[in-house]
């Protein structure tokens, strides 16, 4: 078994290229890199460096250990995060990353809840669009992830995720308060094959190209823009038409814009993510039965 410490500044010298340059990374005395590396190679049995001048040269079992130092430290790192992980959800600390319109009607709901029964937990708020807010769980830059995906699209969770699926959210037109399909109580995507269109994120908008190609046109896109309330106002501006999740709808409303279902209905699938090891953490399961609570009074909106 080798020690840890050694490892890391076997790693330092051979990055380096001297005990002395090693020492002055790592805030040890020049010796005490020395005594390290002597250590090191009686626990290997064999020598790991030969001195050339006044350089340092790694032996055939240098070599051989310095082509899985990277790795093992990295495993280290991993394990050691990991553990901090844990160590914070049991304290009652966790991270939640949500896309925005989550971050706006789910989670203050959820929190509410959480807080009035326990109040000594702790959440920390982050926001992005999946599947950023994805790739930051497999990080393990969160606990929890709330993340979006549309059917037609057929995109997949990274692997090693548990998926909880919490509600389904309604797409809804938006139109400018005057259009003439305002009027209707339904509007089918194929009317609106003329119109110009604002799309939101990149996965929105993925998701907004092939439903239009699955009813045989494609958008003419005028506008790009993430922050939903800039779609509105576009909308409302007459600029063109928008498809907005309804959750969306459900905490800001423009005067001038009038949002009308889909025909044929078009929904998007809201879930929560964890690491498997999470689910069994105290405070990642509080957390997670309020936002289920919270889904359920939504579902289908």
């Amino acid at each position: 078994m080798f020690d840890s410490r050694h490892i890391k500044t076997f790693h330092e010298v051979v990055r380096t290229g001297s005990y002395s340059a090693a020492a002055r990374t790592l805030g040890y005395t020049q010796p005490a890199i020395t005594q390290q590396m002597k250590a090191l190679e009686r626990d290997t049995g064999s020598a790991l460096f030969v001195r050339v001048g006044r350089g340092l040269r790694l032996t055939e079992a240098g070599e051989a250990l310095a082509r899985h130092t990277s790795a093992i430290l990295d495993a280290m790192t991993a394990a050691q995060e990991q553990m901090n992980a844990l160590t914070r959800l049991r304290a009652g600390r966790v991270r939640l990353c949500a896309f925005p319109s989550a971050n706006s009607t789910l989670v203050p709901e959820a929190l509410a809840r959480l807080t009035a029964d326990h109040p000594a937990l702790r959440v920390d708020l982050l926001e992005n669009e999946p599947p950023e807010s994805l790739r930051r769980l497999t990080r393990g830059e969160c606990d929890i992830s709330l993340a979006f995906t549309y059917p037609g699209l057929h995109e997949q969770a990274p692997e090693g995720l548990v998926e909880i699926p919490l509600l389904e959210d309604q797409l809804t037109v938006l139109l400018p308060a005057g259009h003439p399909l305002a009027r209707r109580r339904a509007v089918r995507l194929t009317e609106l094959s003329g119109e110009r269109w604002i799309a939101g994120c990149p996965r929105c908008r993925a998701n907004l190209l092939h439903e239009c190609a699955e009813q045989g046109f494609v958008p003419d896109i005028a506008f790009m823009t993430d922050d939903n309330l800039a779609v509105q106002s576009l909308v409302a501006e007459g600029l063109g038409v928008a498809m907005l999740p309804s959750l969306v709808l459900n905490f800001m409303r423009h005067p001038k814009v009038a949002g009308r279902p889909l025909r044929p209905v078009s929904r998007r699938q809201i879930s929560a993510y964890v690491l498997p090891e999470h689910l069994r953490i105290p405070a990642t399961a509080r957390v997670l039965d309020r936002l289920k609570a919270v889904a359920a009074a939504k579902d289908g909106c």
